[in-house]
């Protein structure tokens, strides 16, 4: 199976079919178990489990950061979207580093990356691919385009028309592309990290909710701090330090890693604080499109991948309370009155965050204010060493 060659659909490749492969991915839902979903008490992660996934985020960031300057915390949501199986938006103005650090994190691990450069005459077959007639044998062959991989960079995503942003609509929530009736598995692990302009620059097409709802973050690169400038001027004085990153890591250990993520244990109070984060959305005055269902999958599994990045085998609310804006400023819309307000989509959502009380705790709305101390392991059930392991 040959990827379709198309001069819009300029990609980069490296690896194997065999690499691109690698492990089964793993389902994204499951049924409600003991408060934890799709996971039984007995399969809940180790200790030791969470550490290997804690040093492999250790190794992918320090790959990235040779390359990316001043943008920790930047690097750190990226990781936690890997490891939690999602896809990444990154949004900023052009030259701040969208590209290069979607192209560190791919290069940091050992599997088959391609990046498409989104364009107003992309085609949706550049990018699935397409069925050609071989007249030879006399039947329909199938070419796999450029979303065949197990790292996918959509460069300037929002250049390109909506019918060619559509395309990997699919791809994103079900990891499979369908051509012609016919539907074809991508390889695992799959992440797509898209990079975009913001929709005042010329030449851009707004993404549709339904495509913005699939993606589990959208992070804003941001300026880096004259010091890192600095630095990145020496840097990169002589050559791309781009081209000195290697790989530390291969697909089936972030299979492994991501598997071990979804089985890290979040309390059944804790589930129910996503779920009422998530529902205050909607019935906020400020905002005329709340966040979908999807939102709260995706908030709980980030929180998961940030416990499991920090060591942890169990979820606190501060994992969820760090990554309650990044996970839901893309999916909601702003009401009339607040756009003629200026409000920023940010500040609404922190004030959401604000009005929803702590999980046990009706004084407290986020960690560090009253009560939020009592949240520890050694003093409620968010830790299922104290809650038991039933």
């Amino acid at each position: 199976m040959q990827p379709a060659r198309d001069a819009n659909a300029q990609t980069d490749e490296r690896g194997t079919d065999e690499q691109a492969h690698v492990g089964t991915r793993p389902s994204r839902n499951g049924s409600p178990t003991g408060g934890l979903p799709g996971v039984a008490p007995a399969e809940r992660a180790g200790r030791e489990e969470v550490e290997r996934v804690a040093e492999l985020g250790r190794a992918l960031g320090g790959a990235i950061r040779s390359v990316i300057e001043g943008k920790e915390e930047v690097v750190d949501r990226a990781l936690t979207v890997l490891l939690a199986g999602g896809h990444l938006l990154l949004e900023d103005v052009p030259g701040v580093g969208k590209t290069t650090l979607a192209k560190a994190l791919a290069k940091a691990v050992d599997a088959r990356m391609r990046r498409i450069q989104f364009t107003p005459d992309l085609l949706p077959s550049d990018i699935t691919g397409i069925s050609v007639f071989d007249a030879e044998q006399r039947r329909f062959e199938f070419r796999a385009g450029a979303i065949f991989a197990n790292i996918v960079v959509c460069d300037e995503i929002n250049r390109a028309s909506p019918k060619a942003q559509s395309a990997v609509l699919e791809s994103m929530e079900e990891a499979q592309v369908t051509v012609d009736g016919n539907t074809y598995a991508l390889p695992s692990p799959f992440l797509v990290i898209a990079t975009q302009n913001p929709l005042e620059m010329e030449g851009t097409y707004p993404l549709p909710e339904a495509q913005r709802d699939r993606f589990m973050a959208r992070v804003a690169v941001g300026y880096p701090h004259p010091e890192a400038e600095l630095a990145m001027l020496a840097s990169h004085g002589s050559h791309n330090p781009l081209e000195d990153v290697r790989a530390v890591t291969d697909g089936a250990t972030v299979v492994a890693a991501q598997e071990t993520v979804r089985r890290v244990y979040a309390a059944h109070a804790l589930q129910r604080y996503v779920v009422d984060l998530v529902a205050a959305t909607r019935a906020a005055p400020t905002l005329r499109l709340g966040a979908s269902p999807r939102a709260s999958l995706h908030l709980l599994r980030a929180a998961r991948a940030r416990a499991a990045l920090t060591g942890r085998d169990y979820v606190l609310p501060e994992d969820v309370q760090a990554l309650f804006v990044p996970v839901l400023e893309h999916r909601v819309l702003l009401s009339g009155e607040a756009r003629l307000a200026r409000l920023a989509v940010t500040d609404v959502l922190w004030d959401v965050l604000e009005s929803v009380p702590l999980p046990g705790r009706p004084g407290a709305t986020r960690a560090g204010h009253e009560g939020a101390d009592r949240l520890s392991p050694d003093h409620g059930p968010l830790d299922p060493s104290t809650a038991g392991r039933r």
